[in-house]
């Protein structure tokens, strides 16, 4: 059983933008920051993703500098 789905930038498997962790009873999103590291944001829908915008756009940039 997979525990989350990633979503790569440019599908590259070394630029992960965010991953969505589904299964279980709390959903979460997971962004990365300059180094690479996971955090975990609990969301209630798939809806609330657009509430990371800023940080989804962060993680954009760090790859494309």
């Amino acid at each position: 059983m997979q525990s989350y789905f990633g979503i790569l930038l440019d599908d590259n498997n070394r630029k992960p933008l965010c991953r969505l962790h589904l299964n279980g009873g709390n959903k979460y999103l997971g962004t990365f920051n300059g180094r690479k590291e996971e955090t975990r944001h609990l969301i209630n829908s798939v809806d609330d993703i657009y509430q990371f915008e800023e940080l989804l756009l962060q993680t954009i940039d760090f790859y494309e500098d």
